[in-house]
C-alpha cells in the first residue's frame, strides 16, 4: 500500500481540517485521560483510556463510520468502576491509521489480538460494541472467548437481517459513495429520531454529531466494509461466555419483536435489555438507561 504523509485522509488539507475539529470536540471528555497509539500489524490504533487503574478492563468499540468520541455521553459513568479503553476502528476516520486493508472478519479478529496484547490485557476483558461494533465484538467472542469475561452487544448487526427498506436506502447511498449529503442526512435523522426528539436541544445536537461524522467520511479514505453476516443458529449457540444484547424499541436495522423471538429459541442465555424511547441510536438518545444497563449486566457475579 503507498502510504503519503496524510494517509489516510484525502488530502492534506482534509486531514488538518478533520483532525482539528477531532481534537476540538475531544476537549468534550468529561473525566481524565491518556492516549495511547498501539502498532499492530495493520498500523497505528488509537486509544483514549480512562477510569481508575485497578479497575477491570471495558474495551468500547464505536459504529462503522464513527470513531470514540462517540461514547462522550456514556464515558463517565462506565469508567467510575472500570478501567475503559476507548479505541478508534482502525478502518474508521479518526486518529488509527491503517497500512493494511482488512479484508475479512479474521483480519479485524487479529487486529484486535494485537491490539490487546500492545495494551496488556491479556485475559478477564470486558468487551462492548455498538452497532457494526458489536458485530465485532460478537465475531471476536467466537474466536477467542478465552481472553473474555463478559460481552455487551449495543444495536448489533448481523443478529437479525436488515430489512428490506433499510438495505435498498443503504445500498443507494453506497453508489453515491455518500457524497449526497442532503440523503446521508435523512437516512441519519430517520435513524437517529429518538436522540433528536428526546435530548434538550436535540435539533441542534444532532446537527453538531451530523457534521462531525459527515466530515469523518468525506475527509477519510474509506475501505471497501467487509459485511456483517447474519449469524447462523449454531453460531449464536456458541457464544458460551456471559453476554448481553440491549436493543432500542424503536430500533430500525432490525425487526426488535422477530428479533427478541430469534434469541429466546436459539441463545435464550443471552441477557436482553430493551431500551424505550430509542432507536438505533440508543447510546446518544438514552445514555443512562444504557449504562445502567451495561454496569448491572457486568457486576453481576463480581
Amino acid at each position: 500500500m503507498k502510504i503519503s504523509d496524510y494517509h489516510p485522509f484525502r488530502s492534506a488539507e482534509a486531514k488538518e481540517t478533520y483532525l482539528a475539529h477531532y481534537d476540538a470536540r475531544a476537549k468534550k471528555w468529561p473525566i481524565p485521560s491518556t492516549e495511547h497509539y498501539i502498532d499492530t500489524s495493520y498500523g497505528q490504533t488509537f486509544v483514549r483510556v480512562s477510569g481508575p487503574d485497578e479497575g477491570s478492563p471495558l474495551v468500547l468499540l464505536h459504529g462503522h463510520s464513527e470513531n470514540g468520541l462517540n461514547w462522550l455521553p456514556n464515558i463517565q459513568e462506565l469508567s467510575q468502576q472500570y478501567r475503559t479503553y476507548v479505541v478508534d476502528i482502525i478502518s474508521d476516520p479518526g486518529r488509527s491509521t491503517y497500512t493494511k486493508v482488512m479484508k475479512g472478519i479474521d483480519d479485524y479478529n487479529y487486529w484486535l489480538e494485537e491490539l490487546f496484547d500492545g495494551l496488556g490485557l491479556k485475559q478477564g476483558i470486558n468487551l462492548a460494541g455498538l452497532s457494526y461494533g458489536g458485530w465485532l465484538v460478537s465475531r471476536y467472542a467466537l474466536r477467542y472467548p478465552q481472553r473474555l469475561h463478559k460481552i455487551c452487544l449495543i444495536a448489533p448487526a448481523g443478529i437479525s437481517p436488515f430489512p428490506v427498506k433499510f438495505i435498498a436506502f443503504a445500498l443507494f447511498l453506497s453508489l453515491f459513495q455518500f457524497r449526497s449529503k442532503l440523503l446521508f442526512k435523512q437516512l441519519t435523522r430517520w435513524m437517529f429520531e429518538d436522540f433528536i426528539k428526546t435530548q434538550s436541544q436535540g435539533e441542534e445536537k444532532f446537527e453538531d454529531w451530523f457534521e462531525f461524522i459527515y466530515l469523518g467520511i468525506q475527509s477519510h479514505q474509506a475501505q471497501p466494509i467487509v459485511f456483517a453476516k447474519v449469524f447462523k443458529d449454531a453460531e449464536l449457540q456458541a457464544l458460551k461466555i456471559p453476554a448481553l444484547f440491549i436493543t432500542g424499541e424503536n430500533e430500525i436495522i432490525y425487526s426488535v419483536p422477530k428479533t427478541l423471538n430469534r434469541l429466546q429459541k436459539v441463545a435464550p442465555d443471552i441477557q436482553v435489555t430493551v431500551v424505550k424511547n430509542a432507536g438505533h441510536d440508543l447510546p446518544l438518545a438514552q445514555p443512562q438507561q444504557v449504562n445502567e444497563a451495561i454496569l448491572d449486566f457486568l457486576q453481576v457475579g463480581t
